[in-house]
């Protein structure tokens, strides 16, 4: 039996001492199990090398263990030795690495007592000595709440986060300069400006792409300051330009500098919601009350109730009619179409076609030399 147990010793040391040299012992993702055996060759190789200036708990597991495996002690040394003979052949930089990922290895599987074992707790731990949740009733009645809450969530299928990730890819390709390329010419690899002068922020008449793009969001038409202005233009005529103006101020108030926040704030309450404002903007009454407590203390997020408010009110009212109105549709027709050759998207990468010779075409001898003039580009000759 004592036989026996000596070859099984033996093979796990061996094995142990071949993972730690020939593959990534210490690395989380090996999930390696933390055995009294490799901690007996930890301490007995620091043992060793810093002869015996073990810390005191560290010399209790090492007493404790030199009992418990004392039948397999001499290759426990061996190994360790053999261990350290290993370490000196590395160089000084691998061997830091090394001795360092071993200390932190058996300082999270074999804590100093006391200290908190993050293998059992989270780092949001405030102290060890923290007592344990109460598995009481109260306490299975919050998860069961919460396991309810989380089955009765809305779930998306695959298929139709797929269909939308394709509509999306199909709408957006022709507008992508990348993947489609650009008219009139592309400025990334040519030193024609034209392309950036027809896109500037501020245009007389835009491109027929560019007005596109304010029908496919919301968003897209209010960051484009041509597209935006267009849109004021268009409620002015239906008589609600203070809801835009509003959502401008309150993106002033927002991105604008420290210490005009609270003169802002004042400027755009007394302009929009204050009783019997010039532009009074309708909001219900309780993103009202919300506002009005925050404006006890006024900073520049103060507004974003309302602001939220009247942007979903554009969003899905006036938004949905300026692009069937006339307004949108002559911008259509009037936009500008540059004008250039087939668009490709590295027209840098292309290279000249040229037909490789053929076999059946070699000379012989006692025929004339056959000729073959280059193919075009579609194979043509």
């Amino acid at each position: 039996m004592v036989g026996a147990n000596w070859e099984r010793e033996e093979k796990v040391l061996n094995f142990i001492f071949a993972a730690q040299h020939k593959t990534p012992y210490f690395w989380t993702s090996t999930l390696w199990p933390a055995a009294e055996l490799d901690y007996a060759i930890y301490l007995t190789k620091k043992n060793i090398h810093k002869q015996g200036a073990l810390v005191d708990y560290e010399k209790e597991h090492y007493a404790q263990l030199h009992k418990k495996i004392n039948h397999a002690w001499d290759l426990v040394v061996m190994q360790a030795r053999e261990q350290l003979r290993a370490a000196k052949q590395r160089r000084k930089g691998d061997r830091m690495v090394i001795s360092c990922q071993e200390q932190t290895y058996w300082l999270v599987n074999k804590p100093p007592p006391g200290a908190p074992n993050i293998l059992e707790q989270g780092p949001e731990r405030g102290s060890h000595n923290s007592s344990r949740v109460q598995m009481s009733s109260d306490f299975y009645k919050c998860e069961i709440e919460c396991f309810r809450k989380a089955l009765g969530r809305n779930r998306v299928k695959s298929s139709v986060c797929l269909e939308a990730y394709l509509k999306f890819s199909s709408q957006h390709g022709p507008h992508d300069p990348i993947m489609s390329g650009c008219l009139p010419s592309n400025p990334w690899i040519t030193d024609d400006v034209t392309y950036w002068a027809m896109n500037a922020p501020t245009v007389a008449v835009p491109t027929k792409l560019r007005v596109e793009r304010w029908s496919f969001s919301f968003r897209e038409l209010l960051d484009d300051p041509v597209g935006r202005g267009h849109f004021m233009d268009f409620l002015q005529k239906e008589f609600s330009a203070e809801n835009l103006s509003f959502w401008e101020a309150c993106e002033e108030l927002r991105f604008g500098g420290q210490a005009q926040v609270l003169t802002l704030v004042d400027t755009v309450y007394q302009q929009f919601l204050a009783p019997g404002a010039a532009r009074w903007v309708n909001i219900d009454s309780r993103t009202m009350e919300r506002t009005l407590e925050g404006l006890r203390q006024p900073h520049r997020y103060v507004l974003d109730a309302a602001q939220l408010h009247i942007y979903m009110l554009m969003k899905k009212d006036s938004y949905p009619r300026f692009l069937k109105s006339d307004i949108y549709k002559s911008l259509l027709e009037e936009a500008v179409i540059p004008l250039g050759t087939k668009r490709r998207a590295f027209p840098f990468l292309r290279k000249p076609l040229h037909s490789s010779p053929s076999p059946a075409l070699q000379s012989t001898p006692g025929e004339p030399a056959a000729t073959s003039a280059p193919a075009s580009g579609n194979g043509e000759e």
